[in-house]
């Protein structure tokens, strides 16, 4: 049996739906190895379609193509690839060397697209080159060398697998007459190593050279001449055995990745630089919101103990729901705009629904209450306290003056240095003012430390007095709340239970603060403080409130920014559609010596990768620069940094960077994997 039998081959071209041409007109041939075959016929003849069907380039037809045993029209995608790479060898007229990459990287392509190792693939293109005469042609570009030159080039690409036929499509068309004979003389002494050669030609010339001459018109055979058979020699060429072929990997669709991208690098960087724009507006937005939002809970944690929590009593955890404070009335009244500002330092606190009412409301906490608080896990210790919020009724007298104050509570550890402008926390029998009143009652807020004034406070409706030494000047510092945006007074738990026994009234905590055995675990308790029913914080609540609408802010500025991903996707897909166009031919190289539609595919998804990658590591790169400038730039001016960066916020962008170029570059990367070998060829 010959190595290559073609058993009645047809082939028909659709010209409408109802008709067809007929190319191939029932061609009964059989090659063995060791023949050096021209087919020969004028253009038109069907000696191209034939040489294309026996290249598994086209596997549209009818009747049989048998090498060595296996019939290629039943070959599916895999078989078709493993017969590229180990049975068949193109050398074209054109040469269709790709032409950014050097010529050894031209001769190494069939082996990469095979997975053979970096170093084994150097050796053997180097080896069949060096055997070629291009010893010193190694790192030169194709449009380097002279067209006999760009042939041996070729013809080294055909043989470094080592395949069984090699197939020539007019490999002199191109050359002069003595650069003919030289490759001619080549394509001999591949013959006589044993392989089949199959020349398709309209020369005599070339035909000459052959041992066996087959003619072909209007697409049957007309002409079938066999000549003196070729002396064989073993191995004339002294190629090394084909290894066993396996498929492109990841990192080698990388690699030629990259130096595709290295051919048009200017271009490349342009989109890159593109892309990196929506990458760092995004970033800079996202560590603007962290900014404002680390701002704000330093602030708070300035002028709170971060390991205390605070519970106050609601409505809904009250047992006794008559038993409510008659200032509930008086604080429904005031202006929503004033306690808009509620929420921190001492004595605040913030319902969802109405802010005011749930300041002032004096609900005091019951035994039950108090344990079930404790109860409550990571709670180390509780303390009790007392405060409330009113409009008109409380007051200090300083030598004869009434100066009204709104807000009023007991100290705790909540309260830290940092809330101490003048003097010092108040002790038994002492009373600490803000910074505003101290200064309406003596011009200087520090002259008022050491002043005995007399405090009245109507709790419950019962009038409370007493006189008072004022042990310091408290200022809320940069804090939200009653106590920075109110004038307010402070006293001990203790003296204040001694003012409510000298009126003969009993002290009742309306406020309890929960001290965390840890810092890490005091976002657990006033969650479950929640959970409980009771009201928390009004620092938390004003913090949560404005951390939500920052949050909402930040996100709509970043996809305001995320549009101009959209726009380098649509850049990236663009310019990876004209890609394709340009590396057509190429394209068609890659498939006809192995190349699956995966490998096409997988090279210009690395492609739009790489682009991914480079635009997102950019992006971070040029935030991460303008967040540095801005910082310098705004600590300057207000003592603080607002731009937060995080290595979270650099990793999401280079991911999402990569995300969105990859998806643009399925789209031309499938065209691509479509495109027929044989158009490919053609192209121009």
């Amino acid at each position: 049996m010959a190595f290559l039998e073609v058993n009645h081959l047809n082939k028909y071209y659709p010209i409408t739906d109802s008709e067809r041409f007929h190319a191939l007109k029932d061609i009964q041939l059989s090659f063995d190895k060791g023949e050096l075959v021209s087919i020969i016929g004028e253009s038109g003849s069907g000696k191209s379609t034939l040489m294309n069907l026996l290249g598994g380039l086209d596997s549209q037809f009818e009747g049989e193509i048998v090498v060595d045993g296996q019939n290629i029209g039943q070959f599916k995608e895999k078989e078709m690839v493993a017969y590229h790479k180990e049975k068949i060898g193109f050398i074209f007229q054109s040469f269709n060397l790709v032409p950014h990459l050097s010529i050894l990287d031209n001769v190494t392509l069939a082996m990469t697209l095979s997975n053979v190792d970096g170093k084994t693939r150097k050796a053997r293109a180097k080896e069949v080159l060096e055997q070629l005469g291009l010893k010193d042609h190694y790192k030169k570009k194709p449009n380097q060398l002279s067209g006999g030159q760009k042939q041996r080039v070729a013809i080294a690409r055909a043989l470094v697998n080592d395949p069984d036929i090699i197939i020539a499509d007019e490999p002199t068309g191109a050359l002069d007459s003595q650069t003919s004979d030289q490759v001619l003389d080549i394509i001999q002494d591949i013959a006589k190593t044993g392989k089949l050669v199959i020349m398709v030609t309209h020369s005599e010339r070339v035909a000459s050279r052959s041992t066996r001459v087959v003619t072909i018109d209007d697409g049957k055979i007309i002409k079938d001449e066999k000549r003196e058979p070729l002396q064989l020699h073993d191995n004339a060429l002294e190629l090394k055995a084909r290894q066993e072929n396996k498929n492109l990997s990841f990192f080698a669709a990388i690699r030629m990745a990259l130096l595709n991208m290295r051919e048009k690098l200017s271009r490349n960087i342009l989109i890159a630089l593109g892309g990196s724009i929506g990458i760092m507006s995004i970033i800079l937005m996202l560590a603007l919101g962290k900014g404002v939002n680390d701002y704000l809970t330093d602030t708070m944690n300035e002028n709170v103990n971060p390991i205390i929590s605070e519970a106050r009593m609601t409505e809904d955890t009250q047992s006794d729901p008559d038993a409510v404070s008659e200032t509930v009335a008086v604080a429904e009244a005031v202006p929503a705009q004033q306690t808009g500002m509620g929420g921190g330092g001492i004595g605040g606190n913030l319902a969802a629904n109405n802010p005011a009412a749930q300041l002032s409301k004096n609900i005091p906490f019951e035994e039950e209450n108090i344990a079930e608080l404790e109860a409550i896990p990571h709670v180390e210790k509780l303390e009790l306290a007392y405060a409330s919020f009113s409009m008109g009724s409380d007051m200090v007298v300083y030598e004869g003056e009434n100066y009204p104050f709104m807000n009023f509570g007991t100290t705790s550890e909540n309260m830290t240095d940092s809330n101490i402008l003048h003097g010092a926390f108040p002790e038994q029998g002492e009373v600490l003012i803000t910074e505003e009143m101290a200064e309406n009652m003596a011009g200087d807020a520090e002259a008022m430390i050491g002043e005995d004034v007399e405090v009245k406070l109507s709790v419950n409706g019962n009038a409370l007095n007493g006189t008072y030494t004022v042990s310091g000047i408290y200022t809320a510092g940069n804090a939200i709340g009653p106590a920075g945006a109110f004038d307010s007074v402070f006293m001990t738990m203790d003296t204040f239970a001694d003012m409510n026994i000298a009126n003969g009234l009993t002290v009742e905590p309306n406020v309890v603060y929960l001290f965390a055995d840890e810092t890490s675990n005091s976002q657990e308790i006033k969650d479950a403080i929640s959970g409980l029913g009771y009201a928390g914080s009004s620092t938390d609540t004003l913090a949560k409130t404005f951390t939500k609408m920052l949050d909402i802010f930040t996100y709509i500025l970043a996809g305001v920014a995320g549009i101009s991903l959209f726009v380098s996707a649509i850049m990236i897909l663009t310019v990876l559609y004209i890609s394709v166009v340009e590396r057509t031919q190429e394209i068609g190289v890659i498939k006809a010596i192995g190349g699956r539609n995966k490998d096409i595919r997988r090279i210009f998804v690395s492609e739009s990768f790489l682009i991914g990658l480079f635009s997102g590591v950019l992006g971070v790169g040029i935030a991460a620069l303008l967040s540095a400038i801005g910082n310098v730039a705004v600590e300057r001016i207000f003592g603080t940094t607002i731009l937060h960066m995080t290595p979270t916020y650099a990793l999401l962008g280079i991911l999402a960077s990569v995300i969105i170029s990859v998806i643009a570059g399925v789209f031309p990367a499938n065209k691509a994997a479509k495109l027929d070998p044989i158009e490919a060829l053609r192209h121009d």
